[in-house]
């Protein structure tokens, strides 16, 4: 491959080739919020054993929050060249014209619309369609034929290519310039050819379409975005579509369903009319306004009821809450009982409120209840992607002193990212480890799943032994039995951490389990080493969270 020489090509190349593994260390690709670049290793050379010279892969440019920029970051935005669909084009010189002719005399031709502003038809004779409109062209064909053959003779004429041309875009837009299209192409065609308003600089309310020094007309975008409301325009040769600069703008958060920033022209815009173009969702109750002036920062707080009357100015923001609370929740009971599965309790509601309308059949185990919880979930969540964050930044920072010990880090690096990357796809449960001492005080919340697991005589063996397996239970015997009667740990987990997951979800030490019980899961984590003690102890850690929160075993 040749370098030239130009100082940011040839430093991409080099980063290239020095981070020649794909660690999967880019935040845009991995989720990941981002931190500092890794110390690399010495620099190999080319197609070293080892080492992967692909460039790494370019970070989209991330999304803008003006209301509008979708129109030309969406897949498929770019629409194209139009074929003149619309009733209301004018046909003009140039424009192609298919005829089609059958019954006693038969024609299949395209037709170009002459200087003079005529079509030609055989054995008609010249027919004048410049200046008459799309939707009159197939009555204007018909009539002239049937003049000539007055009956068994069948008429179809349509608009087939309108007039290339070339139209000047320019104003706030990513990549000004003059555009080839047809004439029957939208304004939105060519200035997504333009790269559609620079969202940082553009406006969205104050394009303007010009011929010569003659201002054909205005648009405003919002018009399309809000109401579907888009003038069809007719370009001709040297047109010129001008995008202003960015007018007045106030921003919307919260509990809408259009959280974006909007622009509007005028120096104020009432609240109600803000409220249409953000979309309130249906538990909306209140509006905050945010106003900063100087040094000064001014709020406002009142219900969406009493909206009327109020104003934004510039750089106002916006926020919409739903400040009430519930009057009542919904649960869901599963598992092995013979009630109902949806129970309706007041805001507030205990546990213990639940057990005593739970109807228990033969195989219920009560003493076993399971609770899974949407936020726990998350919060789960949000600390697994912490400590894979940590992890993997810990591996790519490793230095190394020689070429050697560069290539196993390297090496590591990318069996630690790809651990990563699989675990990045789990996803916790959300359990709630209950103590049947407190049951009064476990508070429930809207959404929360209640299961009663089934009466068991099993005991599960997961994870890194010679033959995982469901095991029969036998009173008295320990952690190590079951192991042994899956066959033993495998040779890579020796001395390998090893945990016992009750049915209610409690996670006990397999060192502290004197006796299983049933229903209990053994699940035997994979054991890691590396000289870098911080790598392996995140591993350690992560494994055992997986297991904890989302029962899943991963091996590297």
């Amino acid at each position: 491959m040749k370098l030239r020489k130009t100082g940011t090509l040839f430093l991409l190349l080099t980063a290239t080739s020095v981070n020649a593994v794909d660690l999967t260390a880019d935040p845009a690709l991995t989720g990941a919020a981002p931190f500092p670049a890794p110390l690399v290793a010495p620099t190999a050379p080319n197609n070293t054993e080892g080492f992967d010279n692909t460039p790494a892969p370019i970070a989209p440019a991330p999304l803008s929050r003006m209301f509008g920029a979708q129109l030309f970051t969406a897949p498929g935005a770019d629409s194209g060249t139009g074929i003149g669909f619309n009733p209301n084009y004018i046909i003009g010189l140039g424009d192609t014209v298919q005829v089609r002719l059958w019954g006693a005399f038969v024609y299949d031709g395209t037709l170009t619309v002459d200087p003079k502003g005529n079509i030609f038809l055989p054995n008609v004779g010249p027919l004048k369609v410049a200046g008459i409109t799309n939707g009159q062209l197939n009555t204007l064909v018909t009539n002239r034929v049937k003049e000539v053959y007055q009956a068994n003779v069948n008429v179809y004429a349509s608009l087939l290519q309108a007039q290339p041309v070339k139209v000047f875009v320019t104003g706030y837009v990513r990549t000004p310039g003059l555009y080839g299209g047809v004439a029957s192409d939208s304004l939105l065609s060519y200035l997504n050819k333009a790269g559609g308003v620079d969202s940082e600089r553009g406006s969205y309310v104050d394009i303007t379409v010009k011929r010569g020094q003659k201002v054909r007309s205005h648009v405003n975008l919002y018009d399309f975005l809000l109401n579907g409301s888009l003038g069809l325009s007719q370009f001709s040769e040297g047109d010129t579509i001008v995008v202003g600069p960015r007018q007045h703008t106030f921003s919307v958060e919260g509990d809408v369903f259009n959280g974006y920033d909007f622009e509007f022209e005028d120096g104020a815009i009432p609240v109600t009319e803000a409220l249409k173009w953000a979309r309130p969702k249906p538990g909306a109750t209140h509006v905050t306004l945010i106003r900063q002036q100087g040094a000064m920062k001014q709020s406002e707080y009142f219900p969406i009821s009493s909206a009327a009357g109020r104003t934004l100015q510039d750089g106002d923001r916006m926020v919409i809450s739903s400040d009430r609370y519930a009057g009542t929740i919904q649960v869901r009971i599963e598992g092995a009982h013979s009630g109902e599965h949806a129970m309706v309790l007041p805001y507030g509601a205990s546990m213990r409120q639940v057990l005593a309308k739970i109807r228990p059949n033969a195989m219920s185990q009560l003493g076993a209840i399971q609770l899974y919880r949407k936020s726990v979930a998350i919060r789960q969540k949000e600390m697994l992607d912490l400590a894979l964050q940590k992890l993997e930044q810990a591996s790519l920072s490793a230095q190394s002193s020689t070429q050697e010990e560069a290539r196993l880090r390297m090496q590591e690096a990318q069996l630690v990212s790809r651990f990563v990357a699989k675990a990045r796809t789990v996803v916790p449960k959300g359990e709630v480890v209950l103590n049947e001492s407190n049951l009064d005080q476990v508070l429930l919340e809207d959404g929360d799943v209640i299961t009663i697991p089934e009466k068991t005589s099993l005991v599960m063996v997961h994870g890194e032994v010679l033959f995982p397996n469901a095991v029969s239970w036998q009173k008295g015997l320990d952690p190590q039995d079951y192991i042994d009667k899956c066959g033993g740990m495998t040779q890579k987990s020796g001395n390998a951490k090893v945990i016992v997951i009750r049915q209610n979800g409690a996670a006990l030490d397999a060192d502290d389990v004197d006796e299983m019980q049933p229903g209990d899961e053994l699940m035997v984590l994979p054991k890691y080493e590396t000289k870098n003690l911080e790598v392996s102890r995140g591993i350690s850690t992560i494994l055992y969270q997986l297991a904890v929160a989302a029962k899943v075993i991963l091996t590297l």
